[in-house]
């Protein structure tokens, strides 16, 4: 700012300055570019580049000579099919899936899947191309061919050859489209690439695991954990697993895209933290001699941040800025990361490091180091058997060195003095007589070429002994009370940077047993005894708890021994939400987002649903009116009328398929909370009729384009044609949308051909000129709102139709509210049964942030009241 003022004044007032003044203006005048860097020299030295003509957009170009160069020095692909290769990355990537969820729910919705899309589409002849479309350049659309992926446990994840051109230009493949968008939106579908789904299935996990996953963002492998912890045979083992998955992610802002991720499978065993992996902090928790110390994990899931050059089939943009130094630049990092993963891993556990790059200096380099420095207590795992039909090809042994000027670096001595601080000795490959032992042949390497995937690098590691240096617990060593100053016994870590900035969460508050809302919680479900209100928590201590939340033990015991010392970004699933409601005897009705989980914990409340009774419920999204309980099969209204106002279940179980919803029944109707994605998804699985909850464009675009035809030709007949009526009609129609309101006179005579009009009116003291049209048998009058109100009040007409009264809305509404309370204290046998039913219903939707409808409308939003 200094030396902008001083430039000013001198280029005023040139004759006042001194020589000496004008050389400290000059001094200042470039202290002041320096500040600003290369972003002011761009701006005043760089002319604009012209966009060339007749182009909208700049292809993106998919080559690099660089890369070409330093992977065939590699020689990560076999000669022969180096041309196949490179082809390969310059092609789009094809969509890849897989079904979540419970195996009964997933193998039930396949089904649906193959018998109305996979199937009938395979056999589909695409539609030919116009000319104008070959004029054009388009290319034909190509038959559907769904993949299933061998490699997969029971058939659940699919590939499938389908593009934005063939969605656009193809009905079948567009509803295709859209069915698959609304299952990823319930979360029954979760659209991952094809090799991002190979390393959590190599970790092998089971229910009682306690795993981490370092990097965890965005979350889909993630959610593959959590799948796998809950893949017990037992359903309240299924729904609570013993184990625990601590999902972390350095990035604050996409903690909650991951946050949002798992919300999706219900699981009461996860907590999202946000730290750097690098120097991931101990987690305290409970031993079983009951001491306390720092948690080591069954599986450690270690997918670092890479260079991404696996992606190029999805992320174009990586072919301009590719460079040889980028691997060696990330290697330090994913190095310290893979190496505190170690650390915390528990003797006989397995670790998978992965990446999406190609690059060894980011993969078999990292993993060469962690096997030397762990001297033996560490090895390597052959993992191919769990694999089949997956093709690969083995890590590599050998590799070379480039700089950024792809100069070839064959030994350390030939580093030169400018890539001191980028490579060093670690890099380069193992000696002969090492890799034997190394056995880095056992790593995994997936090319593009080879499945019509992305690149992919996978490692899994053992820990068969304690790394050099590490603290082993031996339990007769310890004392067997909890030792207050375990925070105190931490590892030495870096000096802790400023803290990034995110959104303060609330703390966790865990039941205590006098907990004032668990007695009318407990009398109302039934909860099972062995349960206890110790797992039930909620983000406030004082005051109305609005949303109760649930997690197993092991996440309590994590939560309190350690949320001031390590930053939690969420846990807990939602189980309970209040509601007010005069008409029944609990404050807190039932939860979709939490059914799986605390459904079999309840032991009242539940009723068994005809898949009549569902199609029924899910069908009727009217929240003024919801089903009558008449309308429901006898045996379901006989369970009904044993319950009283409040909270419901429904279960329906047929040979192959389970559906649990939560609802409300009232006096005389229930309904079903369900968000409209979820109906659309039941619906489906239950065979029945979606077109309420479905729109297809392109029949949309067949009805305009018939009623545009239509208007068209409507228009050109004469007026003595039999259907000038149509036409009057047609025209009249098309004019409404242009004005605000019309005047019709079906006895108008037809006097003069349609056309614009003018109407006069004149009495004694009021003359009124009007403008309009007139059609073969109407009129109309082009005057708007406020003006009408204007004529009629001179006319002396009635104008209640444009003016308001907020009076009397304000005392109808007061007395619809009286009647509303006097209905809700009648008793059960009333004859106004109904309107108390619809009462109650009323309230619920005033008080519970517009669930009644829909249990995910404010349901999905963060808890922001309580935070």
């Amino acid at each position: 700012m200094l030396a902008r003022a001083a430039l000013l004044q001198r280029a005023r007032f040139p004759e006042t300055f001194s020589p000496q003044l004008q050389l400290l203006c000059d001094c200042l005048h470039l202290a002041d570019m320096g500040k600003k860097g290369k972003k002011f020299k761009k701006r005043v030295d760089q002319p604009k580049k012209e966009r060339p003509q007749h182009t909208n957009y700049v292809e993106l170009v998919r080559e690099n000579k660089d890369f070409e160069t330093y992977y065939k020095a590699q020689k990560i692909v076999p000669e022969e099919e180096w041309d196949e290769f490179l082809a390969c990355m310059k092609t789009n990537l094809p969509a890849a899936f897989r079904l979540t969820g419970s195996k009964s729910m997933a193998r039930a919705l396949l089904k649906v899947l193959s018998k109305s899309f996979f199937e009938p589409l395979s056999q589909l002849v695409p539609p030919e191309l116009t000319e104008d479309e070959i004029k054009a350049g388009e290319e034909p659309v190509k038959p559907l061919r769904p993949i299933c992926l061998p490699w997969y446990p029971d058939n659940l994840a699919w590939q499938l050859n389908l593009t934005r051109r063939n969605i656009r230009r193809c009905e079948a493949y567009w509803q295709l489209h859209q069915c698959l968008i609304s299952e990823t939106e319930t979360g029954n579908i979760s659209r991952q690439e094809a090799v991002s789904m190979i390393p959590p299935l190599v970790l092998n996990v089971e229910p009682h695991h306690k795993i981490l996953d370092m990097c965890a963002a965005p979350g889909s492998k993630t959610a593959q954990l959590i799948e796998f912890l809950h893949c017990s045979e037992d359903e309240l083992g299924a729904a609570i697993p013993q184990g625990i998955v601590v999902a972390n992610d350095v990035d604050n802002r996409r903690c909650y895209m991951l946050t949002h991720q798992a919300k999706r499978l219900q699981s009461p065993s996860i907590i999202i933290t946000n730290h750097d992996a690098a120097f991931m902090p101990k987690i305290y928790h409970t031993r079983k001699d009951g001491s306390v110390g720092p948690l080591k994990y069954d599986r450690i899931l270690c997918d670092v941040p890479c260079s991404g050059d696996g992606t190029l089939r999805k992320n174009f943009d990586v072919w301009a800025k590719w460079n040889p130094a980028n691997g060696a630049n990330l290697h330090g990092l994913q190095l310290r990361i893979a190496r505190r993963g170690l650390e915390m891993l528990e003797v006989g556990g397995r670790m998978v490091y992965s990446t999406c790059s190609l690059n060894p200096l980011e993969n078999e380099a990292v993993i060469q180091r962690l096997l030397i420095e762990g001297s033996g207590s560490v090895r390597l795992l052959d993992v191919t058997e769990q694999l089949p039909g997956l093709k690969f090809i083995p890590g590599l042994e050998e590799w070379t060195l480039m700089n950024r000027e792809m100069e070839v670096i064959k030994t350390v001595a030939d580093i030169p003095l400018k890539n001191t601080n980028l490579f060093n000795k670690h890099l380069f490959p193992p000696s002969p007589e090492d890799r034997e032992k190394l056995n880095l042949r056992r790593c995994i390497r997936i090319l593009p070429h080879q499945q019509d995937t992305g690149g992919f690098f996978v490692a899994v590691l053992e820990k068969v002994n304690p790394l050099p240096g590490e603290k082993v617990y031996r339990p007769s060593e310890q004392t067997a009370q909890k030792d207050e100053s375990h925070k105190t016994q931490r590892i030495k870590e870096p000096p802790k940077k400023k803290r990034r900035q995110g959104f303060k969460e609330a703390p966790y508050y865990y039941f205590e047993d006098d907990e004032v809302v668990w007695p009318g919680i407990n009398d109302f479900y039934a909860i099972r005894e062995e349960i206890g209100p110790g797992l039930f928590l909620s983000r406030t201590r004082e005051g109305k708890k609005r949303n109760l939340y649930f997690t197993n033990s092991l996440v309590k015991d994590i939560v309190n021994l350690n949320q001031e010392d390590i930053k939690i970004i969420n846990t807990g699933v939602k189980v309970l939400v209040r509601s007010d409601n005069k008409g029944t005897p609990c404050d807190f009705r039932l939860a979709q987002d939490g059914s799986a989980v605390l459904l079999p914990l309840i032991t009242k409340r539940k009723i068994t649903v005809t898949k009549e009774d569902l199609v029924i419920m899910l069908q009727n999204d009217d929240m003024e009116m919801p089903p009558e309980i008449t309308t429901l099969n006898p045996k379901t209204q006989e369970q009904c009328t044993e319950l009283c106002t409040g909270a419901i279940a429904f279960l329906f179980k047929d040979e192959d398929l389970t559906i649990e919803l939560v609802g409300w029944k009232g006096n005389r109707s229930v309904r079903a909370y369900v968000a409209k994605h979820d109906r659309l998804h039941y619906l489906r699985l239950l065979g029945a009729d979606t077109s309420k909850y479905e729109k297809n464009k392109f029949q949309e675009q067949r009805d305009l384009e018939a009623k545009s035809a239509a208007s068209e030709n409507n228009s050109e007949m004469s007026l003595g044609n039999a259907n000038s009526d149509v036409t009057d009609m047609t025209n009249d129609e098309t004019l409404k949308e242009n004005s605000n309101g019309e005047m019709v006179n079906e006895d108008l005579p037809n006097f003069c051909s349609t056309g614009a009009i003018a109407f006069l009116f004149k009495d004694e003291d009021l003359t009124i000129e009007l403008v309009g049209w007139k059609g073969n048998r109407s009129v109309r009058a082009y005057v708007a709102k406020h003006d009408r109100l204007h004529y009629l009040r001179l006319l002396g007409a009635d104008t209640s139709k444009y003016e308001k009264n907020k009076f009397q809305e304000q005392r109808d509404l007061e007395a619809k509210s009286a009647a509303s309370e006097n209905n809700s204290e009648m008793s059960l046998g009333n004859a106004n049964s109904d309107v108390t039913d619809m009462t109650n219903d009323e309230t619920l939707k005033e008080n519970s942030n517009g669930e009644n409808g829909s249990d995910t409308n404010g349901e999905n939003i963060i808890e922001a009241e309580e935070k």
